[in-house]
């Protein structure tokens, strides 16, 4: 009987999968779809996958996935080049080096950590929103975001309980 933790840890299997369906489920929520006068909510749908990269293991492949991802949010929204690749390696820097803290904590404790990570890198693009535009962005919209955000902590969690242990060679 084979296990994931006998198999070890393909990258298109932890990096490039769930890397593609970020990348597909931004695109859709982009759509001009109005619903009852409502548009899509845009959620940060990168933020759950950095952080649970982050979490799982440390990879050279996790930083280059999120500058990948990154970028493809700045073609699509039409941000400044390196915009989100920074916005997102930031928090992922932080729980990369909080990770031996992260071992073991409750499911709380992640989602707390996971909470913080998005207001780190939605508070960075706030920031260099603000020193690019000259004006400071609708709190309004960047709180939604920011909820639109937090409640993808499942996904994450999904993400790292899949292949947490998956390597043996971090046990």
């Amino acid at each position: 009987m084979s296990t994931t933790a006998a198999r070890g840890l393909a990258p298109w299997r932890w990096l490039g999968l769930p890397m593609l369906l970020v990348m597909v489920v931004t695109f859709i929520f982009a759509l001009p779809l109005r619903f009852w006068g409502l548009g899509l909510p845009e959620p940060l749908f990168a933020m759950p996958v950095a952080f649970a990269w982050a979490v799982i293991r440390p990879s050279m492949l996790g930083p280059i996935a999120i500058l990948v991802l990154g970028l493809f949010l700045d073609f699509l929204w039409g941000a400044p080049t390196g915009f989100w690749p920074v916005c997102l390696l930031l928090p992922y820097g932080v729980v990369l080096a909080a990770r031996s803290i992260l071992a073991g904590q409750s499911q709380l404790m992640m989602w707390i950590w996971y909470a913080l990570s998005t207001v780190m890198a939605m508070g960075a693009g706030y920031l260099f929103t603000m020193l690019h535009t000259q004006s400071t962005p609708d709190l309004v919209t960047v709180g939604w975001q920011f909820l639109a955000t937090v409640v993808l902590y499942p996904f994450a969690n999904l993400l790292i309980e899949r292949f947490e242990d998956a390597d043996v060679r971090f046990r």
